[in-house]
């Protein structure tokens, strides 16, 4: 893999992130209300769990091969 393929795939990890970390903090704030809509929530719940595989996906990218 090639540093210009690192530096996109670390970018996009970063982005990933902090769209994560943000989903997390508005699910919180939406979940105090007892009026807001259940399935929105599950909706971006959804939207948390993809970013979630997909960070996963791509740390794992970063991860060298190891030779046996």
């Amino acid at each position: 893999m090639s540093e210009h393929e690192i530096e996109q795939i670390k970018e996009q990890l970063h982005q990933f992130k902090v769209e994560h970390r943000d989903l997390d903090e508005v699910i919180d704030r939406l979940q105090e209300d007892p009026t807001m809509d259940q399935l929105q929530i599950s909706r971006l719940k959804k939207r948390k769990l993809y970013l979630k595989d997909n960070i996963a996906r791509l740390e794992s990218k970063l991860i060298p091969d190891l030779k046996a």
